[in-house]
């Protein structure tokens, strides 16, 4: 009799599967599902703002909208003076650690110091009215400076005519801006899953190795330098150029060398000093400006310029100059710098909602990913306007901004405010800083960027995600940047396709928040069972 009746619900589950399946109601039209898109992220509660209290006066409509819009509004009000005492600390601290690494990631992204710094100062006070998270430090970062640094210089030499490669930069901003608006606006997000996180794992420790091998340029101080960044190329011509200054009688000064090697270890001291004791969390956010005033000063009072040490000389200050007639929208460069402009977008929103995501999660918050792109998106447009290239979120500063115990996102505020005070008053101090110390501080923070646990854990779960993992990363070693991200969009696991129809079926909704592993069989076996209990 059990068989019978197992038999006979086996046969209607059937049934049933074949007619969910086959007789699906039609999906709503594209200009609809467009306008539903933007109507829930621009307005509060979606489609049920249309419907809210007839009491409320369209006063407090538009107040809702601009809450919605600027979450900065809502909390605002309920600041008190401990919290802008902690935010002041982290703000101060973040400044320290931002001003030069800043200078740095802006040499590698090939353009001059103070766009690192400017873009230090807008797109943070952008963020902290429209971002939704309490910690992230926005600003340059090195993932995105070197992507800039691969890809726009083939399409103008940053070299022969740096102006023109200036400006591309910023049209490329302008655009990464643009693309993560539209993702943010139209609710987009699944975009970034394209790149899985194994192939970001692997992407970004290839990036890491790529940017400390361009490093070898400053801190050895060589003249001559390939614009290639696989490693093949970059230690032959580290090799070519040692030869060839020494061979011909032109001097090699071993300074660059050995003042970028003292204070890398004088950084790295601190860092370990730092995670030993939590109490002194200040003292590797600070060592990099540190290492920057300690080898000013050495160089300035020893002439050491004068014997052969690179310095880094003029950094113009004041406040950041408009760009807006420096972008590029007619010519023959625009496609490229759209192209290049959506590369940056995807990856600088990854990290960016990776990073807020795990602060997010410690402090116990959910952070809007929808929200996220908007913010980023607005920051970045207001930042090509401004003389800034592309920025996002830093997992170090973030970091440093969680240890110093942050409270909202006043702390980018502080930091910005920071910066632009440098810029009016101690830009002409930096005259004498060696090139070698800011190798030095980008190197430092590369190990952050390698996770070799995160890997360890993809081989043990997924070996085939460890597989993208690592063409990821031999492709940004042995190839180039683009080809790296080719290959890990190449090898993303198929899986992100059946999950993204699962979001659209509301499936994880119906039966809980919990992870959930399941095959497709599965997930349609779980959806008809939960269809025929409520009938």
């Amino acid at each position: 009799m059990r068989e019978q009746g197992a038999f006979h619900l086996e046969e209607h589950g059937q049934t049933e599967r074949s007619q969910w399946v086959l007789d699906s109601p039609n999906p709503p039209p594209l200009w609809k599902k467009l306008f539903s898109s933007v109507k829930e992220t621009i307005l509060p509660h979606g489609n049920k703002f249309c419907f809210s209290s007839k009491r409320k006066t369209s006063h407090g409509h538009a107040l809702s909208c601009l809450k919605n819009l600027f979450p900065i509004i809502s909390w605002l009000t309920d600041y008190k003076a401990s919290m802008f005492k902690d935010d002041l600390l982290a703000g101060l601290t973040l400044a320290s650690l931002c001003i030069p690494q800043s200078i740095g990631y802006a040499t590698l992204a090939k353009v001059a110091p103070e766009y690192g710094l400017y873009t230090s100062v807008v797109p943070p006070l952008i963020y902290a009215m429209m971002g939704s998270s309490r910690e992230i430090a926005i600003g340059p970062v090195a993932v995105v400076s070197i992507l800039l640094a691969s890809l726009v210089p083939k399409v103008e030499d940053p070299v022969a005519n740096p102006n023109a490669y200036r400006n591309l930069v910023f049209t490329v901003t302008f655009f990464t801006g643009i693309f993560q608006t539209a993702f943010g606006v139209f609710r987009l997000g699944f975009l970034v899953d394209f790149l899985s996180h194994a192939a970001l794992v692997g992407f970004m420790a290839g990036a890491a190795i790529i940017i400390g091998l361009q490093q070898l340029k400053g801190l050895l101080g060589l003249s001559h330098f390939t614009s290639k960044t696989d490693v093949v190329s970059v230690l032959a011509s580290v090799y070519k150029s040692l030869h060839n200054q020494i061979a011909s009688g032109e001097k090699w000064n071993p300074l660059n060398f050995v003042l970028g090697c003292s204070f890398l270890i004088f950084i790295l001291i601190t860092r370990f000093i730092g995670r030993r004791n939590r109490k002194l969390f200040w003292l590797p956010a600070i060592s990099p400006l540190l290492s920057v005033i300690l080898s000013t000063l050495i160089v300035y009072l020893s002439r050491a310029d004068k014997h052969g040490v690179n310095i880094i000389k003029h950094v113009k200050g004041g406040l950041n100059p408009s760009s807006l007639h420096q972008l590029q929208f007619y010519g023959p460069h625009v496609g490229q710098a759209a192209k290049i402009g959506l590369i940056c977008s995807v990856i600088a929103l990854t990290e960016a909602i990776a990073v807020g995501r795990s602060f997010a999660s410690i402090k116990g918050y959910h952070l809007d990913g929808n929200k996220e792109m908007l913010s980023m998106g607005f920051m970045n447009i207001a930042g090509s306007l401004s003389s800034c290239y592309v920025a996002t979120g830093s997992f170090s500063r973030t970091a440093v901004n969680f240890s110093a115990g942050c409270q909202t996102a006043v702390s980018n505020i502080v930091m910005a405010v920071t910066v632009f005070v440098s810029l009016e008053l101690f830009t002409r101090l930096l005259y004498y800083t060696p090139v070698a110390i800011l190798a030095s501080i980008i190197l430092s923070a590369l190990p952050g960027l390698i996770d070799l646990s995160e890997a360890c854990y993809i081989w043990k779960v997924d070996k085939l995600d460890f597989l993208a993992c690592i063409g990821a990363f031999l492709g940004v070693l042995f190839a180039s940047v683009e080809i790296g991200l080719l290959v890990a969009l190449a090898m993303v696991n198929p899986r992100w396709l059946v999950i993204h129809k699962l979001k659209l079926a509301l499936f994880v909704d119906k039966i809980g928040k919990e992870w959930v592993f399941l095959t497709v069989g599965e997930a349609v076996d779980a959806c008809l069972s939960t269809k025929i209990a409520r009938a």
